[in-house]
């Protein structure tokens, strides 16, 4: 009795702090997350899973192109080197598009650069789409490296917008929308991939394609929206602009305290102008924040989850499921993505962005570990293929719900306005890097060490998970000015020493993340 009444406590606890929160969630916010989501981040995921279903076919397609160009076949290393490439160019382009975002969101804005990249996303479409036509391998790599270029300006600026435009006890849930739409598009290339849709030889190159239809939509009802409030007023001074976006996007609320709170923010950037990546790497004040944006992007990508989605059907089959049911076996496992991104997004607000990261990545760990004890197993026991199934499931999981999406947050929530964009460069082009080294050394290891590889996914995992339980503080329903002042070197001393409480603090002459002086109205000499 008494543990039901305890359930019933914390689950009206838990259905109150929703619902206020859930107030603030107007309709036009709930839509442009959607929009912005759903024409740019469902693309990343789709690409990252639609190389998995057509691959024997691509490869045929490249064999046969060769051989009618030269009289000769492919090799089997060369052939694998050619599909590495198509896989792996996708994050060739990602880097470079992480690199650019910077100039791109400081010269068109948030929303702008979303609508203005949609271009990248027509081309590499129609390229790949009409590369079977032309008999050209080389149109299908190439549309996937200006996709990639897509992919990588879009999975920075599409949070880096969201977190701007939403209040601060929605930054969380917002934020995470994006990761929920990566793994609708990984699950949407699973299905369209099987053999009754898609998955069909003559069909692969418009199965490539099919990225351009969601875009037109985004392109078609995005423009519509209102730019983020804090990039009008800190770096426009359009305050008019900035009022008129806050009304659109708030629906009680005082805009007032947030005009304010920007204003704040403002006046300590008054003398620093926007910083370049290398200002940034030499900015000593903002250091914890940058290696808290290393790790967590390397972590993210290195955690082996690339590998899954890149060749889930070859770790299947490597599994012992029969041929016949594979394709079914993985677009089963796109249902885990969306529910375990619902469940990240419904309840970071409540528990936090540290929890989920380090519940994700240790599920993470332990089941890469496992892949490698069933593998071995598998043989003496034959329970253990269905056990292999069960832990690619963990592993997608464990990552849907906090390491695909927090990192993105993370990085908008630890730095100010000026510092934001080069971040993201930095985030994102660690992100794409690892994306890159997993997609093109993966068969290559799988083939030199066999199950054994997945232990170094583990290693990784686990490491990631300690280093955000020791370092990386908590930013759940607290202001950007907030954050920047936990990091502040000052502070950290003076409440370690126990000298004074943080509430006896205040912000003297700002400049960059600024210093602290004592009120003069607290008793502390």
């Amino acid at each position: 009795f008494e543990s039901q009444k305890d359930i019933y406590f914390v689950s009206s606890a838990l259905l109150t702090h929703l619902s206020i929160s859930l107030q603030q969630l107007t309709g036009s916010l709930l839509a442009v997350a959607f929009l912005s989501s759903f024409g740019s981040s469902m693309l990343y995921g789709y690409n990252l899973a639609v190389v998995n279903s057509p691959s024997a076919y691509i490869k045929d397609f490249y064999n046969q192109t060769v051989l009618n160009r030269n009289g000769t076949g492919l090799t089997e290393e060369t052939l694998t080197v050619m599909y590495s490439l198509t896989v792996s160019v996708f994050a060739i382009g990602g880097m470079l598009g992480s690199v650019i975002v910077g100039m791109l969101v400081s010269r068109f804005g948030r929303k702008g650069t979303i609508v203005n990249t949609t271009f990248l996303v027509f081309i590499g479409g129609s390229l790949m789409g009409f590369s079977r036509i032309c008999g050209s391998p080389e149109m299908v790599i190439v549309g996937r490296f200006i996709t990639g270029i897509h992919s990588g300006i879009s999975l920075s600026v599409v949070p880096m917008y969201l977190g701007e435009i939403a209040p601060k006890n929605l930054r969380g849930f917002l934020g995470l929308v994006p990761s929920i739409f990566i793994g609708t598009g990984v699950f949407l290339a699973q299905i369209l991939g099987l053999h009754e849709l898609l998955g069909k030889e003559e069909h692969w190159p418009f199965f490539l394609s099919v990225v351009v239809i969601p875009t037109f939509i985004q392109l078609m009802a995005l423009p519509w929206f209102p730019e983020s409030p804090r990039y009008l007023l800190i770096e426009k001074h359009n305050v008019h602009a900035t009022i008129t976006a806050l009304k659109y996007y708030r629906a009680k609320c005082n805009i007032q305290a947030e005009i304010e709170e920007m204003q704040e923010e403002q006046r300590s950037l008054s003398s620093v102008e926007t910083l370049s990546v290398w200002k940034l790497l030499l900015d000593d004040r903002v250091r914890k924040q940058v290696l808290c944006v290393v790790v967590i992007n390397i972590g993210m990508q290195l955690s082996g989850i690339d590998a899954i989605w890149f060749y889930t059907n070859d770790i299947f089959e490597d599994a012992g499921i029969p041929e016949a049911e594979i394709q079914y076996t993985t677009a089963g496992t796109g249902i885990i993505e969306i529910i375990a991104g619902l469940v990240g997004c419904f309840t970071i607000e409540r528990l936090g962005r540290r929890p989920l990261m380090i519940f994700g990545f240790t599920m993470m760990g332990v089941c890469s570990a496992g892949i490698t004890l069933t593998l071995i197993l598998q043989g003496h026991l034959p329970f253990m293929h269905y056990l292999s199934v069960a832990c690619v499931v963990g592993i997608i999981a464990g990552f849907c719900i906090g390491p695909a999406g927090v990192p993105f947050l993370m990085t908008a929530e630890l730095f100010k306005q000026s510092h934001r964009p080069a971040a993201y460069i930095v985030g994102g082009l660690l992100n794409w890097v690892s994306n890159f080294t997993v997609g093109f050394v993966f068969p290559f290891l799988q083939m030199s060490v066999g199950s054994y590889c997945y232990l170094v996914f583990s290693a990784i995992c686990f490491s990631v998970a300690i280093y955000v339980y020791f370092f990386i503080p908590e930013t759940k329903n607290k202001t950007f000015m907030e954050i920047s002042r936990m990091f502040s070197k000052k502070e950290a001393v003076l409440e370690s020493q126990g000298l004074i409480h943080v509430d006896q603090l205040k912000l003297k002459k700002m400049n960059g993340y600024g210093g602290v002086e004592f009120d003069s109205s607290s008793s502390v000499p």
